[in-house]
């Protein structure tokens, strides 16, 4: 996302001898990031956005629009925060001025918890996406906290990499490649290991969850899936479902004989009835944007040489997305697919939790599909599956919509704390379910309420 970018202030290590104390910072100047090719380290009086904007340590352009504005931020976690990158040719990544990829942050708070949290970016934004929705959480509840840019950003993303479907499958690679890291510097900073290394991730960084415990479960003790991602090589995936929205929203929204059966068109796609008011919002700023720039990456020969497509084209336009239909094209986009595509197989707890009024990623579509996959794979007893109602796939927007949008951000907190109860003590949270929309709840209630009692 675009927006302002703010440096890291320079110089290796910084004290601020105000707040220096036993264990602050300790062996802060001895960490070394493992494989990292840059690494620069701040001994921060706050590692929470409450500080880390103004000191130069987050980005708000990166988490613009993902959480409600009314989400508290905690304060009072000092720490040390690594930023730095990886190997990498591409250069996307324009934060510190480093233009280079594969950039990520590693935070460490004084009072620690024992734990991990590892992360990759939503969408195509970077490593600091996380630090609202769910950064600032960890580290105030003692977590050590690492991100990823995933190794490519912002709308062109898909130059990356040197055969279809390359930059997508590199996201996979750069989280295993954090979280061996970061284990590493959490050993170092402490002198012990973490006792508890937790995936946690929405939308594509949920997808990046649900890779790593089916991929690498010997990494990770746990994980928490935010309205993952379906990748699938004979589908549901982002392009059989929104090349529909493309291809029959502007028949619906501009009224007349053809609008029932637009409106037909697009349930039986899967955007669900009483989703409706949110349709003029995602037509505006997602379903066009993400389907060209994905179909780009996994099926560029499509267009030809256009790259990703004509912006809003009409149906009938030479090469328009609005007409792509995923089951029509070569072999080769399937095995494109196939480098980042989910089973189900995963081997260690999770904890999957989506909007009902998603209409980015609809959960017929997504979700609920991959917890079937989860049983069909003997995996259900690692499982819990928890639509929400109203919730959908940007928590801004129920600032837009008071009332009728329910933040996913409570859920989260319920989820991990679930989680936590889980391996620690053995409690298996509730059975899966939809959470019902509270009657009566207000908006302020929901801003912090989500059981999953339902």
């Amino acid at each position: 996302m675009p927006g302002r970018r703010h440096p890291v202030q320079p110089g290796h290590l910084h004290v601020h001898q105000d707040t220096a104390r036993p264990g602050h910072c300790t062996r802060a100047g001895t960490l070394r990031v493992p494989g990292a090719e840059h690494q620069q380290a701040s001994c921060l009086r706050e590692l929470t956005t409450a500080g880390t904007v103004a000191s130069g340590h987050t980005d708000p352009a990166d988490w613009a629009g993902l959480t409600p504005e009314g989400l508290a931020t905690p304060r009072g976690v000092p720490g040390i925060q690594i930023d730095g990158y990886f190997p990498d040719s591409s250069s996307t990544n324009t934060n510190h001025g480093w233009n280079h990829d594969s950039q990520f942050v590693i935070r460490l708070p004084d009072r620690w918890n024992g734990g991990l949290v590892v992360s990759g970016a939503p969408g195509v934004r970077e490593q600091y996406a996380n630090d609202r929705a769910f950064g600032d959480w960890a580290v105030a509840n003692g977590y050590a906290f690492a991100a990823t840019d995933k190794g490519a950003t912002g709308a062109a993303f898909h130059r990356d990499g040197e055969s279809p479907g390359d930059a997508l499958a590199e996201g996979n690679h750069r989280v295993t490649q954090l979280t061996r890291a970061a284990r590493q510097v959490v050993a170092r900073r402490y002198q012990r290991p973490p006792t508890r290394t937790l995936a946690m991730g929405m939308s594509n960084g949920g997808y990046l969850v649900r890779w790593q415990l089916e991929n690498h479960p010997e990494l990770y003790d746990g994980g928490i899936d935010w309205e993952g991602t379906l990748w699938r090589t004979e589908g549901p995936n982002l392009l059989t479902f929104l090349p529909p929205a493309l291809r029959h929203y502007p028949a619906y929204a501009a009224g007349g004989a053809g609008a029932g059966e637009a409106h037909r068109a697009m349930t039986a796609a899967g955007y669900p009835a009483g989703s409706e008011f949110l349709w003029p919002f995602h037509h505006q700023y997602y379903w066009d944007l993400t389907q060209r720039i994905y179909r780009e990456e996994l099926d560029p020969e499509f267009d030809g040489a256009t790259e990703a497509g004509t912006p809003f084209c009409a149906p009938g336009t030479p090469a328009c997305d609005a007409d792509y239909v995923y089951a029509e094209r070569p072999e080769q986009v399937r095995r494109a697919v196939a480098k980042i595509a989910l089973t189900g197989r995963i081997g260690k707890p999770l904890i999957t939790f989506h909007g009902t009024h998603d209409v980015l990623l609809p959960i017929s579509r997504s979700s609920d599909v991959y917890a079937q996959l989860v049983e069909r794979e003997g995996r259900g007893h690692l499982h819990r599956y928890y639509r929400v109602e109203a919730g959908t796939h940007v928590d801004s927007l129920a600032d837009a919509f008071p009332g009728r949008v329910r933040p996913l951000v409570p859920c989260h907190r319920s989820a991990s704390t679930a989680l936590e109860r889980w391996l620690d003590h053995g409690v298996r949270p509730p059975s899966s379910r939809t959470l019902e929309l509270p009657a009566g709840a207000d908006p302020a209630k929901l801003l912090t309420y989500c059981p999953l009692t339902g």
